[in-house]
């Protein structure tokens, strides 16, 4: 902080070096001491005579008023009129003159500071209401944190010209008057047409309608094309209607409980109105064509952030060459959430950083000052609820959701300032809740106080007729006929939604980039896809990928690595890092895009995926797979320390791209339960709610390997729990070539389905687990693997099993060289091979099947195996570690004596 600000003593003496400095060279001294001089001269030019070389008494009250101005622009927030419904808290040192060492008897004194405000030479009493009116009214911008001269300069500039007091055309009032009408009316209407019904009403925040609508408007102005919007369940319906022009009758049909068309062979459950997507594409008012996503999202808070952000980068990516100024996202928060959900944190982290920013997103919060039904006082530690915004200094513009133009204003500003800096902004609309938390809630239970106050405050639509009619903008009954005709229209759309049998789809979701693909059907699981490579070209792109440039020095073990890789092809054995590798290498020759991202995924937890590698004398990186053909479309980052945001944001990406291979990878496959939310709320279940198909994959690295009860399991259980109606495939591979025809299957469908996969440890330098060249070019995926090894008729016993447990297993066999039992791999353990395994049971027909896992008895796939195939002529047995609370011991010698008792028991007959 440089002297200027806060000099509440200063020394004459001091100044008058600083300004002798300042006569010899002006950049000499701070830029606020330059204008200060600037100022000082310029008055004493005005007033006809020079500049003294004396610094003047009056440099002391001049240095005071400069930090007043200063102290406003810093603390003005704190002593807004943006509450509508009561008093805020008190907060000093106040704004009081006496705070900035003047008084009243300075107010018909000219300052020359009043240059800095651009006044000029100017009364104090012109200055104080300036920054007044700037700084104290319907707007507390908070942005003087910001580590960026020109950032603050350009919002002091914009914010300090017009006073933060919009001054907006006939027209301009008259459009926020009609969107602003919608939105009262319509939430009006519901509550007498459906009376009880939840709908989550805005009401209290009306205000937001215009505001999203003057923002598109305005983004089109800047030449942004398309805005993806991520919001709650408060106010959904009244943005899907009036600012996504999703029909009224279609609502109307949802509150009457008309169903959607549905194809009989796909599985549509169907969700809550107020938890839908939508897309559409509106004309704005310049003629431009706009596209709008609303993404679907379940009641989980906040869960939508990481999502929408997800949704914009992917667009980004494919339809606008990185440009970020094209597109912009806009969150919708409510003020309890935002303040409390970690997924927010995470997400803000997120905004700068080269894997995931979007180009910067306008953060709108729904303040209503009550979360469910906890005051505000017990919601936060933080003075306000957008505080996070601090993280990123980003600015905050804290409004008077009463004051709509003022709003209007505000996002006006932070969308220009967004498109400027590419950063975030934060509007955070100070409202009220009408009714409780939906409108069956009774809120004078806990909040009698503030709802006595909101029973007789004036909706937002009738405090600004009423304001127009005082300017003499409108007359009343401009503003009768207006809500007249809007209601005889909502009417209208009801009577016909009462005739409806069954909602049409509005917007199909097969159509944009998702053209020429389709919904999976029950028969679709079982098909075999197309997976397999030509040798030439598997080949060619093997060598291609694991020849290092010589002209680049790589550390010692790094260039091992790839000469180790080299060999393979020599002995034709191929590795797991090869396999997964040539998966990306065959997709990118084919122009599919690949995404990787997660903790550590450029080289592999483990070590084994060296993706990407750092030359040995510099920080320069070097991508192999960046260099072949289609390698433009290879992006592979490291995250930040993050589960739940990081899965939102590829579900996001990949539900936006389905031809692209996109993957999130865990560091440890049970670090994924950190971001349950999203398995449980989009992934398992997005497609059956929304109709919204997704091939996300996920690597969860699973194995016990004695390393402890955090680094053992993946939880697979979790995730089958989860598996019906063919969701999604829950994988857990054995072999390279396998697992690069599970990943490149993802995109040879016709269809998408996420796929978890239980990606191994230990396995990844097993000298077993290797593959031939024939498994990849003239093979496709395999959900079971039976075993060649054994004769049908001699087999007493098959073990079924699943991941790492078949190689201790194979072990044991080829050791004791047993004949009489069998070891069958389920690759795929969801969707089930129903069919595979009864060929199994026909061809093994004198023998017992036993499922062996290491897991414990109540994890692994053994509890869904066993609720599937109960009763059947299977009679499946199981042997596995005791049923526990935690998935793993400690202690090696226990894991080993444990592992060993599994593997004896197997083979006991």
């Amino acid at each position: 902080m440089d002297r200027l600000t806060y000099l509440s003593n200063a020394d004459s003496g001091y100044i008058d070096s600083l300004y002798q400095a300042y006569k010899e060279d002006p950049n000499a001294v701070d830029v606020s001491w330059q204008k200060f001089f600037e100022g000082f001269e310029f008055g004493q030019t005005a007033e006809g005579g020079t500049a003294s070389s004396e610094t003047p008494e009056q440099a002391i009250k001049e240095i005071n008023v400069l930090n007043m101005i200063n102290g406003y622009r810093d603390r003005g927030h704190l002593f807004t009129e943006t509450n509508p419904v009561r008093e805020r808290r008190k907060y000093f040192p106040g704004k009081e003159l006496e705070t900035f060492g003047l008084s009243e008897a300075d107010l018909e004194t000219t300052f020359n500071a009043g240059v800095e405000v651009g006044l000029g030479p100017a009364k104090l009493k012109d200055i104080r209401q300036l920054i007044e009116d700037t700084y104290c009214r319907s707007i507390g911008a908070e942005f003087r944190y910001i580590r960026h001269p020109e950032k603050i300069k350009f919002l002091q500039d914009k914010m300090e010209a017009d006073r933060n007091m919009p001054q907006f055309s006939l027209d301009g009032k008259k459009r926020i008057l009609k969107k602003l009408n919608e939105a009262v009316i319509f939430e009006s209407f519901l509550g007498t047409k459906f009376l009880g019904q939840k709908r989550f009403s805005l009401e209290g925040a009306e205000s937001l309608i215009p505001a999203l609508d003057s923002v598109i408007q305005k983004g089109s102005s800047l030449g942004i094309e398309e805005f993806v919007i991520g919001m709650a369940h408060r106010g959904r319906l009244n943005v899907l209607t009036n600012v996504m022009g999703k029909s009224y009758k279609t609502i109307f049909s949802e509150f009457e409980g008309k169903m959607y068309e549905a194809d009989p062979e796909i599985q549509f459950g169907g969700d809550v109105k107020y938890h839908l997507g939508f897309s559409s594409d509106i004309t704005s008012q310049d003629g431009k064509n706009i596209h709008l996503s609303l993404a679907p999202n379940p009641s989980h808070l906040e869960t939508v952030d990481g999502v929408a952000e997800g949704m914009v980068r992917s667009k980004i990516d494919l339809k606008y060459s990185g440009d970020s100024s094209k597109i912009a996202p806009i969150l919708i928060h409510g003020d309890a959430a935002v303040a409390a959900q970690g997924i927010v944190y995470e997400t803000i982290q997120m905004s700068k950083l080269d894997g995931y920013k979007t180009g910067g997103t306008i953060h709108i919060v729904i303040n209503n000052q009550v979360g469910f039904t906890t005051n505000y006082k017990d919601a936060r530690s933080s003075t306000y609820c957008t505080d996070i915004a601090k993280v990123t200094l980003s600015p905050v513009f804290h409004v008077n959701g009463d004051d709509v133009e003022a709003l209007v204003y505000a996002v006006n500003l932070a969308l220009e300032y967004r498109q400027k800096y590419k950063t975030d902004v934060f509007i955070d609309l100070l409202g009220y809740r009408r009714y409780g938390h939906n409108e069956a809630d009774e809120p004078k239970f806990t909040q009698p106080s503030l709802y006595k106050l909101i029973e007789k405050h004036p909706n937002t639509l009738a405090i600004y007729v009423k304001k127009l009619v005082d300017q003499g903008s409108i007359d009343i009954d401009f503003a009768k006929l207006l809500e007249k005709d809007f209601r005889s229209v909502l009417q209208e759309r009801l009577d016909e939604a009462k005739k409806v049998e069954q909602i049409s789809e509005e917007r199909p979701m097969f159509a944009g980039a998702w053209k020429g693909l389709r919904p999976a059907r029950a028969a679709d699981i079982t098909e075999t896809a197309e997976t397999k490579v030509s040798k030439e070209l598997f080949l060619q792109l093997a060598k291609e990928m694991n020849s290092l440039p010589k002209d680049k020095k790589f550390f010692r073990k790094i260039t091992k690595v790839f000469e180790d890789r080299l060999k393979m092809i020599d002995t034709d054995k191929y590795d797991w890092a090869m396999g997964e590798l040539m998966a990306y290498a065959t997709l990118l020759n084919e122009e599919y895009r690949v995404r990787i991202s997660g903790q550590d995924v450029q080289r592999g937890t483990f070590s084994h995926r060296h993706a990407v590698v750092t030359l040995e004398d510099s920080d320069e990186t070097y991508a192999p797979l960046a260099r072949l053909k289609g390698g433009e479309k290879f992006n592979i980052y490291n995250s930040l320390l993050s589960e739940y945001a990081v899965l939102a944001f590829e579900y996001g990406y990949a539900s936006v791209n389905p031809n692209s291979l996109t993957i999130w990878e865990a560091q440890f496959g049970d670090f994924a339960n950190g971001a349950q939310i999203v398995f449980d709320q989009y992934i398992s279940s997005g497609e059956t709610k929304w109709k919204r198909s997704n091939g996300l994959v996920m690597l969860l690295p699973h194995g016990m390997e004695g390393q402890g009860p955090e680094h053992s399991s993946c939880r697979i259980e979790r995730y089958l729990e989860l598996c019906a109606n063919n969701n999604m495939i829950v994988a857990n591979c054995t072999t390279p070539a396998n697992y690069f025809h599970l990943l490149r299957r993802q995109l040879h469908r016709e269809f998408r389905k996420p796929l978890i996969v239980a990606a191994p440890k230990s396995l990844l330098r097993h000298p077993k687990v290797v593959s031939p060249l024939t498994e990849f070019t003239e093979k496709g995926f395999q959900e079971i693997i039976d075993d060649e090894s054994v004769t049908a008729k001699s087999v007493k016993r098959v073990l079924l099993c699943s991941g790492k447990i078949y190689y201790d297993l194979l072990e044991k066999q080829q050791g004791d060289k047993r004949k009489d039992v069998a070891i069958v791999r389920l690759e795929q353990l969801y969707p089930i091979a129903h069919a595979q395994i009864e060929a199994l049971q026909k061809k093994y027909n004198k023998a017992e099947f036993v499922w062996v896992q290491e897991e414990n008895e109540n994890m692994g796939a053994w509890p869904y195996y066993c609720r599937k195939f109960r009763g059947s002529s299977l009679n499946l047995q199981y042997i596995a570690r005791p049923e526990s609370g935690s998935p793993a011991t400690g202690y090696m010698k226990q894991h080993v004596s444990q592992q060993a008792e599994i593997i004896n028991k197997a083979f006991e007959l």
